[in-house]
């Protein structure tokens, strides 16, 4: 039976723009164990924006920008969209660990589902001392 992952969208770019981003061999394993139905990656559907914005940032050109966005749909990701139970957790998480809504939307969404999550942000998910546990890419 496949586990479960939540994924930050700092690893998800890795798949998309590997020519300047570190880790991207241990981020290539989680998309290999996804191909392989070893794991289920889920993220909140906020992680469409913080990727297109991430990859609007990489300065790529407009068709390679293009082709990156269309790729990480077509990756199998299950994106979540959050509800108001969420929302509220979220909100209780980014307050509680003085973090950004942001990023406790995939620390709520990991909550829900009691699965990890998997960042290369762990400078702000670390602050988190919750029910699940948060993985630095550098050690998946």
């Amino acid at each position: 039976m496949p586990k479960n992952i939540v994924l930050d969208s700092s690893v998800a770019v890795k798949w998309l723009h590997k020519d300047t981003e570190k880790y991207v061999e241990k981020a290539l394993t989680l998309l290999e164990n996804l191909r392989d139905r070893k794991i289920v990656i889920y993220m909140p559907e906020l992680a469409k924006y913080e990727v297109g914005n991430a990859l609007l940032n990489k300065k790529m050109d407009r068709i390679q920008s293009i082709q990156s966005i269309s790729g990480f749909f077509d990756i199998g990701i299950r994106f979540v969209p959050q509800d108001e139970k969420q929302a509220k957790n979220s909100m209780n998480i980014a307050q509680r660990y003085l973090i950004t809504y942001y990023d406790a939307s995939f620390l709520s969404l990991a909550e829900s589902l009691n699965a990890p999550l998997i960042t290369d942000n762990p400078k702000h998910q670390s602050k988190y001392k919750g029910k699940i546990k948060v993985i630095a890419i550098k050690d998946y």
